[in-house]
């Protein structure tokens, strides 16, 4: 177990390995798909990546008088912003990707040559990634986006998650699906 600490600096991305479980203190800042066809778009974001993490998910808020409360922080699947990732890690600086499923050689590439990782999130377990949450720093494009696809800067303590995707250009995905590919082949050899 490897415990991160934001700011994520590139030594520390860099040293991290495919397989290589984590844990995430600090601040983490959700965004979708609105964020990436945001960015795209040449639009400006209200959020600061430069060596922090993004985490492709869409929390579930409740809004209190002491403030935000997230009860449900689930990730979401992250092929939808293949289009757009390797344009955002490189733009961006941002140093760690979460979310779930994988994504493509592109962006597998962006982070290798940026410094950056892909961090699998567990999912299906949305409750228990919420317990993680301390609070709600801030939110930002909430009234743009609605609240799915706001981007939410979430102070985390003890994030958990594998390294699936590292700056060395090692894919856990990539991995699996070689030996189940020659494993199936086998089959009927």
């Amino acid at each position: 177990m490897k415990r991160i600490r934001y700011p994520f600096d590139e030594n520390t991305v860099r040293s991290l390995d495919a397989g290589d479980v984590v844990e995430i203190d600090g601040v983490l800042i959700t965004g979708r798909d609105r964020l990436h066809k945001h960015f795209a778009d040449g639009k400006h974001i209200d959020a600061d990546f430069r060596d922090g993490a993004l985490y492709h998910c869409g929390p579930v808020s409740v809004e209190t008088p002491d403030g935000w409360k997230i009860v449900a922080a689930g990730p979401t699947t992250s092929v939808r912003e293949n289009p757009y990732e390797p344009a955002f890690i490189e733009k961006s600086g941002v140093r760690i990707v979460i979310g779930k499923g994988g994504m493509d050689a592109a962006t597998l590439e962006a982070m290798q040559k940026h410094g950056c990782v892909y961090i699998q999130a567990v999912g299906g377990a949305a409750a228990v990634a919420a317990r993680c949450v301390k609070r709600v720093v801030r939110v930002a494009h909430l009234e743009e986006f609605g609240a799915a696809e706001a981007l939410w800067h979430l102070e985390v303590e003890r994030f958990p998650g594998v390294v699936a995707m590292d700056a060395k250009g090692r894919s856990l995905f990539e991995a699996v699906r070689k030996s189940s590919k020659s494993r199936f082949e086998a089959m009927f050899e």
